[in-house]
């Protein structure tokens, strides 16, 4: 048995069988559900073609992914690497002297992160379990994992997120969890898009579009993270794509994934979950978590109307903090508020719920508030974080959303 490097992967060779890619794991082939139109199932081609040893087949495959893919330079690497195993045995990547290794450790990442990515599509019984409610205008919600280098896209199927497509993505030069600015990592966290940026407003780099995300967020600051302009956006025209750890935080797609994510971008609405790794669940679980949180909400909501305000406080952190308020101002202001209630009547409309990613119980949970007293009314769209304490759900933070 003998190992290679062909494309950028770790190929193994056993006398008299096949050539096997080796991802530590093995990886069972896609369902046959997902569509083989994509440049990575065309890839998954040509690796299938080098297993069974037929390299003219998997030549013609890779020269027929280049002329539609012509600037993607992971293929010309497995072009040039077939092209020299007719010929003698390629014992490293490139087989050729003075490559810049840097270069061919990016594409070898790539090729790994694609492949993986094509194989390992998300099962139909697990769900993200940060998608945890999107409101009914919500079409579609972004779930990006940052170890695999994909992102995944959900559609609101009547409340059930649904798994449609993902696509291969470039994120930050250091990793993730960004917490200053410059510091080259995409953050984590519960965001939504805020803006729809057309090439025509954007210079060559940011290629066919961008989709600026709200960090950092209430959360964020809360914690002292700092920076700005973290976006979704394209590649430059002479590039199709660039390798898994490139930007300087921004999630990068080649700009024909782009333009098929773009189509269901709603700039305002659209949830954009940022992990390291995504935890999934099933859905029985799922709809625990989500059931329990609603009546947590639903609780807090009747006891505000029942104005006993200390009832209603005991769904408040003591950590809370809004604006410079924390728990202690924000209580004393409640209990001077309602000592001049008559009645008070609050429904919250268009709910949705997403769940931090990270150690922490975290959800953040935004809403149309209607609230109606005897001397008021006031409408608004509210932000609120619930974490859980004690076993409990509380309120950590809220405001205007």
């Amino acid at each position: 048995m003998r190992r290679i490097v062909l494309g950028g992967l770790l190929l193994t060779i056993v006398a008299g069988g096949p050539v096997l890619p080796v991802f530590g794991k093995s990886t069972p082939p896609p369902p046959a559900t997902y569509s083989d139109a994509g440049l990575e199932a065309q890839l998954a081609r040509v690796y299938a073609e080098i297993e069974k040893k037929r390299l003219d087949k998997a030549l013609e495959y890779t020269e027929a992914l280049l002329r539609q893919y012509p600037n993607f330079r992971l293929g010309h690497l497995i072009k040039g690497d077939l092209l020299l195993a007719r010929a003698r045995p390629i014992t490293a990547l490139g087989n050729v002297a003075n490559a810049p290794a840097d270069r061919l450790a990016d594409l070898r990442e790539e090729a790994a992160a694609r492949l993986n990515g094509y194989r390992q599509k998300p099962s139909a019984k697990a769900v993200p379990r940060y998608l945890l409610q999107m409101r009914p205008d919500q079409k579609h919600a972004v779930v990006i994992d940052i170890e695999k280098a994909r992102l995944y896209l959900y559609e609101n199927d009547n409340g059930r997120p649904r798994f449609v497509a993902d696509y291969y993505i470039s994120h930050g030069k250091l990793g993730a969890e960004k917490r200053r600015e410059g510091d080259k990592k995409t953050p984590v966290g519960v965001y939504h898009v805020t803006a729809s940026l057309p090439r025509q407003k954007l210079t060559d780099f940011y290629g066919s579009g961008a989709f600026p995300i709200n960090y950092p967020n209430e959360w964020d600051k809360r914690q002292g993270r700092n920076g700005y302009g973290i976006w979704l956006h394209g590649t430059p025209s002479d590039t199709f794509s660039r390798p898994p750890k490139a930007s300087d935080g921004c999630v990068v797609l080649a700009n024909t994934d782009l333009d098929e994510l773009a189509k269901n971008l709603q700039p305002g609405l659209t949830p954009v979950i940022i992990s390291n790794e995504i935890e999934w669940q099933s859905f029985d679980d799922w709809q625990k978590e989500r059931a329990a949180l609603n009546k947590a909400i639903d609780e807090w909501r009747t006891d505000w109307e029942s104005r006993d305000t200390e009832r209603y406080l005991r769904h408040y952190s003591k950590k809370f903090q809004t604006g410079k308020q924390g728990f202690e101002e924000f209580a004393k202001q409640k209990r001077q508020v309602n000592a001049g209630k008559e009645w008070i009547k609050v429904s919250t409309e268009n709910l949705s719920m997403f769940r931090n990613p990270g150690k922490e119980e975290l959800v953040v949970v935004n809403f149309e508030q209607d609230y109606r007293s005897n001397n008021l009314s006031n409408q608004m769209k509210k932000r609120q974080y619930w974490i859980r304490e004690d076993g409990a759900w509380k309120i950590i933070y809220e405001g205007a959303a």
